[in-house]
């Protein structure tokens, strides 16, 4: 077992440094004299009038400063980034897939790096970054094997957008700016604000050495939405968010003739009726806790048959119990370390206490892992699981995703109000159902607005030749994953399959 009273916070802290410094020396030129990192535009770094704070959820500790550009710089930006268009596009796809493999080489020559960096980006354990970045050099591989199928009688679109989540950088966002490259678009980018910059700067760097015409900007949402949505040479956008921001971006989108796949949040339900076989679902609910639930795909919402809500409640008890929670880079074992800030933490605390308040029953509450953590470190963002019981059906932990290691248990009486309680978000990027009778399970899968549904098992996003969507207020556009990802940022003769306005 690791001392952790051995390992002070100027260790930790040390550790950081030394990322960073390695960093430095691998890709000097995205750094300012002072160590503070730049946004690759179009081949130029550029110098922001301003920079932030990235902040690790580990610890609270400030790992790096990351560029906060102005409007009217990413506006320019923008433009510089859609003048790489035409050339790249013009190239013959073998001398484009040999600048993406170019890209490959270089991303797994810097992997630990890139692994150990995003761990302290947004306070992912080490196996989930290497899961994260592996998933995108794997994901970028079957694609330059299958390209020329998928771009057969197609043209890329020019320059594509990208606003993307903090929770993925690597297996979601950089394999789309990849593949988006690949087919002949140029792309540009936004930072996640929340985390994620550190990393993906780095990675950024490295795809430039290899010739793609790729840019990254950071900066405040507000201030570069119209640049990366409204700006007239954004040929498409690829958004993944929340329904709040992203319904606006849908917004101006549907006024103009841009191509767009927007994924947004939903409530994935878990429904449980006529079950029998509770070692399997432990082993699901163990493995939904990755990354603390901080994932679109998460389940978050159990309806369960009412007379089988005891043995549910223990099975999930018994299984959560076993979960360590505490810093994911000091050594000793955790399943999941901070949320993504303590700001989140708060949130979610504010809504369980007012959810408390108003008749709630906490059924579990999970404990951190003491022994993971040094002795004076800040805790902040870490928060175990809860499972909830009888949330007022007004409030915002009965109706839209937590992004965290909240559970809400709905005991229901019927099928019917099992469908309409695992519908409550009006759509959903994945659902399941468990149950031991084959004929029922197709009968409520069919039923569940979400465009995966799993039957006795959970579903993810998935990639390559598995195409994602969603239905009602959680996707809007193209769908994406294998051949649709290609289609969603080109054009030609094929249809396009997705969820539109009309």
């Amino acid at each position: 077992m690791l001392n952790t009273e051995a390992i002070g916070e100027p260790l930790m802290h040390l550790d950081s440094r030394r990322l960073l410094a390695g960093a430095r020396r691998a890709v000097p030129e995205a750094f300012d004299a002072q160590g503070r990192l730049l946004s690759p535009v179009a081949g130029r770094w550029l110098h922001p009038p301003a920079w932030f704070n990235a902040s690790s959820p580990i610890d609270g500790s400030v790992i790096a400063e990351l560029p906060l550009l102005g409007a009217a710089q990413v506006a320019s930006g923008v433009e510089q980034a859609a003048a790489e268009f035409v050339p790249w596009a013009g190239r013959p796809l073998e001398d484009r897939a040999r600048a993406v493999a170019e890209a490959v080489v270089l991303l797994h020559a810097h992997r630990d790096l890139l692994v150990r960096i995003l761990a302290w980006d947004i306070g992912k354990t080490l196996p989930t970054a290497y899961n994260d970045v592996d998933r995108c050099l794997a994901g970028i591989a079957w694609y330059l094997e299958r390209m020329g199928s998928m771009l057969d009688g197609r043209k890329p679109l020019g320059l594509v957008s990208n606003i993307a989540s903090w929770n993925y950088p690597f297996s979601v966002l950089l394999l789309n700016v990849l593949v988006q490259t690949l087919s002949g678009n140029s792309v540009i980018a936004k930072i996640p604000t929340q985390g994620g910059g550190v990393s993906l700067t780095l990675a950024f760097a490295l795809l430039r050495r290899a010739g793609l015409p790729v840019s990254l900007v950071g900066g405040r949402g507000r201030d570069l939405s119209e640049a990366l949505v409204g700006h007239p040479r954004i040929g498409g956008v690829a958004f993944i968010g929340g329904r709040a921001n992203g319904a606006e971006v849908h917004r101006r989108l549907r006024e103009t003739d841009k191509r767009y796949a927007l994924e947004m949040e939903g409530v994935n339900a878990y429904a449980i009726t006529h079950f029998t076989d509770w070692d399997a679902l432990a082993r699901q609910i163990r493995a939904g806790f990755d990354f603390g639930k901080q994932r679109c795909t998460a389940y978050t919402r159990w309806v369960v048959e009412k007379s089988l809500v005891p043995r549910f409640v223990r099975t999930y008890v018994d299984t959560v119990s076993a979960l360590r929670v505490g810093n994911p880079v000091l050594g000793a074992h955790v399943d999941f370390g901070p949320l993504i800030s303590p700001s989140k933490v708060e949130e979610l605390r504010s809504l369980i206490a007012e959810a408390r308040e108003r008749g709630t029953a906490v059924l579990h509450e999970g404990e951190l892992a003491e022994d993971a953590f040094t002795s004076r470190q800040e805790r902040g963002a870490y928060l175990p699981p809860v499972l909830l019981f009888g949330v007022p059906r007004d409030s915002e932990l009965y109706l839209r995703e937590p992004f965290g290691p909240v559970d809400v248990l709905v005991s229901v009486d019927s099928e019917e109000e099992l469908v309409r309680e695992a519908n409550v978000s009006n759509g959903a990027l994945v659902a399941s159902v468990a149950t031991d009778d084959p004929e029922l399970a197709q009968r409520i899968a069919s039923r569940l607005h979400a465009f995966k549904v799993g039957i006795n098992a959970l579903r993810s996003r998935g990639d390559r030749e598995e195409s994602f969507g969603g239905k009602g207020g959680s996707w809007a556009g193209a769908f994406v994953g294998g051949t649709h990802l290609v289609r969603a940022f080109t054009d030609g003769p094929h249809p396009l399959e997705g969820n539109w306005p009309d």
